[in-house]
């Protein structure tokens, strides 16, 4: 089967010095633009109860340009324009959530566009139009030609089934990386090999059951734990140091390096265990034909004080997201287990329903059969049975996969007993 989807890829920069200052140049016009849009937004719907959108605003500001903005000239024209179209879809989801919470179906903020500084970082523009790529550098619109410090990664011209869309350059802790979103075709060969059920946690980044007590851990890095020691000296450091001086800036950029050092560790944790889970390098009948994976109230669990920072640190809705696409991609059907499904409690080998099982319990005993095991290996292994009997089997786009008289497929989903 050939499936064409929208992809990135994401490497870095080499850029020269020149070079240096023109993506800064670029940043900060769509920056400005961005925080231009969001005041006439703003003052408009005060006044008139209307807001203007995001071609209305560029035609404005390509008005102003020769009086007010001529600076504008010396950046692409696609910084500013993509700046007001991310605008619009950031009110976009603004009005979405003002409506959820007027019906009562959110809590917390709505979360009104704020103003974008530079305090935060340079900041990030996205290009269109004619952009080239080769094996070592990138060439971009009113940019040139920028060197790649990866070599082969990026699809290069003339690549088959690959159309380039468009390319993001963003900033972060004094590095530049360029973000290509790509169109391509794939082909998608369904996967036959063995059902597999994924556990998420804190102490293990996954647990993975194959069957017939076969499981594989996945270790959390705890990149956030890791680093902690080195951002609290780092932070106090910076407390003590006079503002503005060379020695506090420089104490800023390795603090913004050991940010995104966690931020990679993690990543790469995640990346690693999600790919191996889908064995995307073997052949379709060593890949699972079924993944299923728990739905985690997250944003619940963020809320126990004592536990949100370790729940933080273990990406459980990136490792879920990422999971979902690699599913799409390699013919793998993805079933996530509702959320108030019990996959803890109840005993893999008979059912048994331990209704006193605590957090600190890390190893599961059945009292009806006898069967001993690890608390995460017991709920994989009930992730995996749901996962294979479920009546409800959805793909990682939230599509039916297959019809009930399908092969490997039970219409009845299997009942877990509960005993007093």
């Amino acid at each position: 089967m050939i499936l064409r989807i929208k992809r990135a890829y994401k490497t870095e920069l080499k850029p020269n010095k020149g070079q240096r200052r023109t993506l800064s140049n670029h940043a900060g016009a769509a920056r400005f633009a961005y925080n231009w849009g969001l005041a006439r937004k703003t003052e408009s719907y005060r006044l008139t109860g209307k807001s203007p959108n995001a071609i209305e605003l560029h035609r404005e500001l390509n008005a102003l340009k020769k009086t007010d903005f001529p600076w504008l000239y010396e950046v692409s024209k696609c910084a500013p324009q993509e700046a007001l179209r991310d605008l619009d879809r950031a009110f976009g989801s603004f009005y979405r959530r003002a409506k959820a919470k007027k019906e009562g179906k959110l809590k917390g903020k709505v979360g009104y566009p704020r103003f974008k500084t530079r305090r935060r970082g340079l900041g990030s523009f996205r290009l269109t139009g004619a952009i080239h790529v080769e094996a070592r550098r990138v060439k971009l619109p009113c940019l040139g030609w920028i060197r790649l410090k990866e070599k082969g990664y990026l699809p290069t011209d003339g690549t088959e089934g690959v159309h380039v869309l468009s390319a993001t350059v963003s900033e972060r802790a004094g590095r530049w990386f360029v973000s290509l979103q790509v169109q391509q075709e794939m082909e998608v060969e369904e996967a036959t090999g063995p059902p597999v059920g994924v556990d998420l946690g804190i102490k293990t980044l996954a647990t993975c059951s194959y069957g017939d007590d076969n499981h594989v851990h996945y270790e959390n890095p705890k990149a956030l734990y890791a680093g902690a020691r080195k951002l609290r000296t780092l932070q106090k450091k910076l407390s003590r140091q006079e503002k503005g001086s060379n020695r506090r800036e420089e104490t800023k950029r390795r603090i913004a390096r050991q940010h995104m050092r966690i931020s990679r560790v993690r990543q790469d944790a995640v990346h690693k265990a999600t790919s191996q889970i889908v064995a995307k390098a073997k052949p379709p009948s060593e890949r699972p034909y079924v993944i299923g994976i728990e739905d985690l109230n997250v944003s619940g669990m963020m809320k126990n004080h004592s536990l949100a920072r370790a729940v933080a640190d273990a990406s459980m809705r990136e490792f879920r997201r990422q999971l979902s696409y690699k599913c799409a991609w390699h013919g793998i059907d993805l079933v996530v287990v509702p959320r108030f499904e019990a996959t803890s409690k109840p005993c893999s080998k008979c059912g048994w329903f331990k209704e006193d099982l605590t957090l600190s319990d890390r190893v599961f005993v059945c009292d009806s059969c006898g069967h001993t095991a690890d608390r995460d290996d017991n709920a994989s292994d009930n992730i995996r049975l749901l996962a294979v009997s479920s009546a409800e089997r959805v793909n990682g786009r939230g599509g039916d996969v297959r019809p009930l008289g399908s092969e490997r497929r039970t219409p009845v989903k299997r009942q877990l007993k509960k005993v007093g």
